[in-house]
This record gives C-alpha cells, sequence and structure tokens, in this order.
C-alpha cells in the first residue's frame, strides 16, 4: 500500500520537467500516443464540433490542441508549472481558444457540466486519485461521457520484460498498490479493478473498455527493438463510462 499518498510532492516533481523533454515531443504525442491512444480515443469521442471538453490534467496541452483543432471548446487544468508554461506558449501563438486553469484536479471547480472530461495519462500518476476521479464525474453534466486512458495495470512494464524474458511477459504483485519510480516523477501501481469500481462509485455507467494493439505494419516499420510486445499485448486501457443522467 502507498502509506501516506502526497499528491503535492508528486506534483512538484512534474512542475520542474526538464524543458528540452517537454519541447522534445511532437504535435500529437509521442509513439505511443500516436499510435496507441489518440487514434482510439478520438473514433470514440466522434464529431467534436462546438462539444465542451475538460482535460483533465492536460500535460503540455498537445491533447488539448488536436481536441480544440478538431472543433471542441476545450478548458485544459493542469497544475504543474513547466507544463502549464507549455500550454500557454503554444496558445498564444496558436490561438486556438483554449482556457487555461493551473491547478490540482482535487481543487478544481468546474464553471459548467462539461459534455465529455478526458483524463489521459492522469490517474495512475497521482497518489491520492480518487479525489480526483471525483472531481472528473462532477464536472461532467448528467449524460456526460468520461473517456480515462491509463498505462495497462497488467502490462505497465512490458517493453522492459518482454526483451529480458524472450517475448514473454511477466508480472507480480498485480493486487497490490505501489509507486513505479521513474526518471523524473513517480507513476502508482493499481489493479485494473480498483479503476472500474472507483469509476462505478462516482455514479458512472461503464460503456466500453478498450485495450489497443499495435498494427503489425507500424510496429515493422518502427524499427524499435522489442517493439512487437506492443502488438501481442496491451501497453495501455481506454475506459469510457457515462455519468447518470
Amino acid at each position: 500500500m502507498i502509506e501516506t499518498p502526497d499528491n503535492v510532492a508528486a506534483i512538484a516533481r512534474w512542475a520542474v520537467l526538464p524543458e528540452e523533454l517537454i519541447r522534445s515531443h511532437e504535435n500529437d504525442g509521442d509513439f505511443a500516443k500516436r499510435h496507441l491512444i489518440n487514434p482510439y480515443l478520438l473514433a470514440e469521442l466522434g464529431d467534436l464540433t462546438g462539444v465542451s471538453v475538460l482535460d483533465a490534467g492536460a500535460g503540455d496541452g498537445y491533447l488539448s490542441r488536436i481536441l480544440a483543432r478538431a472543433g471542441a471548446r476545450v478548458t485544459a487544468v493542469e497544475p504543474a508549472q513547466a507544463l502549464v508554461d507549455r500550454i500557454r506558449e503554444r496558445e498564444q501563438t496558436e490561438h486556438l481558444g483554449l482556457t487555461i486553469h493551473q491547478t490540482g484536479l482535487l481543487e478544481y471547480q468546474a464553471e459548467q457540466g462539461f459534455d465529455v472530461v478526458v483524463c489521459s495519462m492522469v490517474l495512475m500518476a497521482i497518489p491520492d486519485w480518487r479525489p480526483a476521479l471525483e472531481t472528473c464525474v462532477r464536472s461532467l453534466r448528467p449524460g456526460g461521457r468520461l473517456v480515462i486512458n491509463l498505462v495497462h495495470p497488467a502490462f505497465e512494464k512490458l517493453w522492459t520484460t518482454w526483451r529480458e524474458n524472450d517475448g514473454a511477459y511477466r508480472v507480480d504483485r498485480y493486487l497490490s498498490e505501489y509507486e513505479v519510480p521513474g526518471p523524473h516523477a513517480s507513476d502508482f501501481h493499481r489493479p485494473l479493478s480498483a479503476y472500474l469500481n472507483a469509476i462505478m462509485d462516482a455514479g458512472c455507467t461503464l460503456r466500453k473498455m478498450i485495450e489497443p494493439g499495435l498494427d503489425p505494419e507500424v510496429a515493422a516499420e518502427s524499427g524499435i527493438e522489442g517493439i512487437e510486445a506492443y502488438v501481442e499485448l496491451p501497453n495501455f486501457v481506454i475506459i469510457i463510462a457515462e455519468r447518470a443522467a
């Protein structure tokens, strides 16, 4: 178990991400986002013309910009200074009409009932995550859609273990909750059932779950060592839910 969840400390790590790392991301995200998240997420959202969207934990704003270009009215919420600076910098040059709030999800007070709340690659980075999820649900209008994507808890070490074990995946401590340190900040492992049950407990109905696999042709063309693991096993999971009317 995570004995003392500390969201402030977690945000502080993200707030000082190296500028060169943030700027290295392409307009539509890194390889995984371009091929394993964005296409599925956008297909589920459909026509976004005039749709109000909350990007809950917007990071550097790449997804906010994609959604705004697709016609959505986007509010981006992000607490980490380095990431908010990047959102504001891009908005000053692109003028996509983003509404930007620098605040954590536990503190954010929605000004409206959004049609869609997208929480992309966020909840597994928050130690005390349930209140953040509850904020996402409260921010929806009745009948609004909640879209959450995460590193798949069963396959979060996919690339490393696939290469170390000759094309096989090993998993342990799946049912435990624990910190997963990273080079700049930590993620927090929880079983998938923790997320699904919390979404339902917060007043949503589960509508769909997607475990995206990488197109074999994209994998072959990438030339990335060990990338075939992403063809065979899902490194990410996308959850679609709906707030009760």
